[in-house]
């Protein structure tokens, strides 16, 4: 059955919920092109020009009131060597950002709180909170936690996309390495809730996920995973995953990204992750990446008719909210989406359009854009408090 179109009434609704809920989105990649020279987060990009996502002109162009700037680095080889250098990195990034929130200071401002992030959108400012994303960076020293904490961070995702020291990751070619956390990473979670650190589940295997749900105090969260039911992706989440993750009093954050919203092809995946794979790398010349953009501007044009729509993306938060309810579902992009209605973070208002055309309330909205990982965020603090 066709779905009925949104309506100019319906349209005034959203728009009115959307300038008044706090939106956070808990993964957004851009770090990846504050790192590249000539990259400046505070000025104006174009998606069809260079396929970035993220920017603050865009951000308010969009009403996104906060976002938590990743601190990526892609899983490397776990040498002492190669891991103080992943820490170096780690600290380069997260000094990138202060830098240019500092630089900014009318537009933006660093959150570490849920306070921090009302108190801005107040302000009129974007909230720029820090995640982690692949503990790498945190070695075999459980010192360097309250090092990254320090400095802002709140959550990690404790692997990326093959396993680390600290658990076994969903996607690792060579299979699990312990069948979930490893001791260490018993103690990197243990020293997570002590200090107020989100523990995020996105990108580990199944059974760590399930030693995490064991082993913390605090609530968890998804920080950009969407539903296996609905795509069949190891990066996603069972139904039975996300009705532990919501007994524990966490969050899953639905990914907007494509291939984790609906499976694509075979071809089309193979091909756009090769792409996006080169994109990531910080060393590329101009003309590279001009010309990897237009080749992933081409790869979007072949499979168009397969890409999903900003429906099917609302589609996973509707069925987490028939399974556990509307206090465990919130929205974490990845970058910036990617979906037919929602190619930036400047078009976000259509997935409160289309939460308002599905008949959810301002208060439901609310709880899905900020309230709930807002939540988590002071219960995660909470629990910090009573060691």
């Amino acid at each position: 059955m066709a779905q009925q179109p949104i309506t100019e009434k319906q349209k005034e609704k959203a728009a009115k919920i959307h300038a008044k809920v706090l939106t956070i989105d808990t993964h957004a990649d851009v770090p990846i092109n504050m790192m590249k020279d000539g990259f400046d987060v505070a000025a104006r990009h174009d998606f069809e020009e260079d396929g970035s996502q993220i920017d603050f002109p865009r951000m308010k162009d969009g009403g996104m009131d906060g976002m938590f700037f990743a601190v990526y680095l892609g899983q490397g080889r776990r040498t002492p060597e190669a891991t103080a250098e992943a820490k170096e990195k780690a600290l380069a990034i997260f000094d990138k950002i202060h830098t240019a929130v500092a630089a900014n200071p009318v537009v933006a401002g660093i959150a570490t709180t849920p306070k921090d992030a009302y108190d801005l959108q107040k302000q009129g400012k974007r909230a720029v909170f820090f995640g982690m994303e692949n503990g790498w960076p945190v070695g075999n020293d459980l010192a360097n936690l309250e090092l990254f904490y320090d400095l802002g961070l709140r959550y990690i995702t404790l692997s990326h996309s093959a396993n680390n020291d600290i658990c076994d990751s969903s996607t690792d070619p060579d299979g699990p390495e312990y069948n979930g956390l490893s001791p260490f990473g018993e103690k990197v979670v243990q020293e997570m809730n002590r200090l107020g650190i989100m523990v995020d589940i996105s990108h580990v295997s199944d059974s760590t996920f399930y030693d995490v749900m064991k082993s913390t105090k605090a609530p968890a969260i998804a920080s950009h995973s969407s539903c296996r039911a609905l795509c069949d992706h190891p990066r996603n989440m069972t139904d039975d995953m996300i009705k532990a993750l919501a007994k524990n009093g966490g969050v899953i954050q639905i990914n907007f990204v494509p291939s984790f919203v609906k499976k694509p092809s075979q071809q089309q995946e193979l091909s756009m992750t090769a792409i996006r794979l080169k994109m990531r790398q910080v060393d590329l010349s101009n003309d590279d990446k001009k010309a990897l953009y237009e080749e992933m501007k081409a790869m979007r044009e072949k499979y168009a008719g397969d890409m999903p729509t900003v429906a099917e993306g609302v589609d996973h938060i509707e069925h987490v909210i028939k399974l556990v309810g509307v206090d465990h579902v919130g929205i974490g992009m990845d970058g910036g989406g990617q979906l037919v209605g929602c190619r930036d973070v400047s078009e976000i208002g259509n997935i409160t359009a289309e939460l308002v055309r599905r008949g959810y309330s301002e208060k439901d909205i609310e709880k899905i854009w900020g309230g709930n990982i807002m939540r988590v965020l002071a219960a995660t603090e909470k629990v910090a408090q009573s060691f």
